[in-house]
């Protein structure tokens, strides 16, 4: 063929290609001590527990909406860490790392694209950081909970991940649906952006079979993956137009995974839709969660709470703005002291159940 020729057919619209690591190089810089390794591998355990019902704990998922600053970050796992410790009887703490960001038009899309804040796009060094952190984090004794956005990353950071979810906008999405059946975690896929529960319900009779799919590998190279299928699938309810954690929307989707046979593995994710992006009305949702869990509810083994040093939110800016320290640039996020409080709150209502 023509060289030549062939120019005018192919990439025509892309500008240029930079080389990455593969993900045995970004390891081999960031290994995975034996520690780690079983820790990661406990925290996936005891999550399975909590949705097979062996465990009679909740499962709680608590963090900024993304990390863009790993120092500060880690200075909310410290406190994240703590209180993990005070609540460990009932409830299975994860931080919250979300690391890609999807956007409904454009925007920072998190700190693995674009860990700089400026547009440059040093994907290599976000991929890096990114693995640093998680290590960080798993040595502190700190399981981390993630989107999966993109299917290449889990290459990278996925031996780290304890939990996994699927988020509104890609829900529906069939590449989704094949990575989310070939991952090392359970998944939880949420509602659709239009609150369309059945989209969620879908995603996890997809998932929970085999699948056969191209992916990238650890060495760099172009592979048909072959799945097992999950498992381990769940329903997390966000809201739509209108918020879904009451007892209504609860006891609808119940109905919903009973007739498609699955099992009545329900979490609810406090933020977003259903707190009308208010942070503080979060904690407003997780207190009728426990009212739930007090009338009897068994189908809501867990939660999650958009939460960080301090609350709202802050726009990027362009390269080199000043942030304001300890505030989220991505959706806004409720502050530690009400955080703490609310957790605390939960626990006390579930060991009077016994938990």
């Amino acid at each position: 063929m023509n060289k030549k020729n062939n120019e005018k057919v192919h990439n025509v619209n892309i500008l240029s290609e930079d080389l990455l690591p593969t993900a045995w190089e970004i390891m081999a810089r960031l290994p995975m001590e034996q520690a780690v390794e079983d820790f990661v591998w406990a925290a996936r355990l005891r999550i399975i527990d909590i949705l097979e019902r062996r465990s009679p704990r909740m499962l709680a998922v608590i963090g900024p909406c993304s990390i863009h600053d790993p120092g500060e970050a880690l200075e909310y796992a410290g406190k994240l860490m703590a209180l993990r410790e005070k609540v460990d009887d009932c409830i299975e703490v994860v931080m919250r790392v979300y690391l890609e960001k999807p956007r409904t038009t454009i925007g920072w899309k998190g700190f693995i694209n674009d860990p700089r804040r400026d547009d440059s796009f040093q994907i290599g060094e976000g991929l890096c950081r990114s693995r640093d952190f998680l290590l960080k984090l798993a040595r502190m004794g700190l399981p981390a909970g993630t989107e999966a956005l993109d299917p290449v990353p889990p290459q990278y950071i996925g031996d780290l991940i304890a939990w996994t979810a699927i988020g509104a906008r890609t829900t529906e999405s069939q590449t989704h649906r094949e990575m989310a059946s070939g991952l090392s975690t359970s998944v939880g896929f949420k509602n659709s952006t239009d609150g369309n529960i059945a989209t969620a319900i879908n995603a996890l009779l997809t998932t929970a079979h085999p699948h056969h799919f191209l992916g990238v590998t650890r060495d760099g190279r172009s592979a048909v993956f072959h799945t097992a299928g999950n498992q381990y699938g769940h329903v997390i309810l966000r809201g739509g137009p209108v918020s879904n954690y009451d007892a209504e929307s609860v006891a609808a989707c119940e109905q919903m995974l009973a007739a498609a046979g699955l099992p009545l593995n329900i979490m609810i994710d406090c933020s977003h839709d259903n707190s009308g992006r208010v942070p503080v009305r979060q904690v407003d949702v997780l207190r009728d969660i426990m009212e739930q869990k007090q009338n009897g509810n068994r189908s809501i083994f867990g939660f999650m709470l958009e939460s960080y040093l301090h609350e709202g939110r802050q726009d990027p800016g362009p390269a080199g703005t000043e942030l304001r320290p300890g505030v989220s640039i991505t959706d806004p996020c409720l502050d530690w002291e009400r955080t703490e409080s609310a957790v605390l709150e939960a626990a006390e209502v579930l060991r009077k159940q016994g938990h």
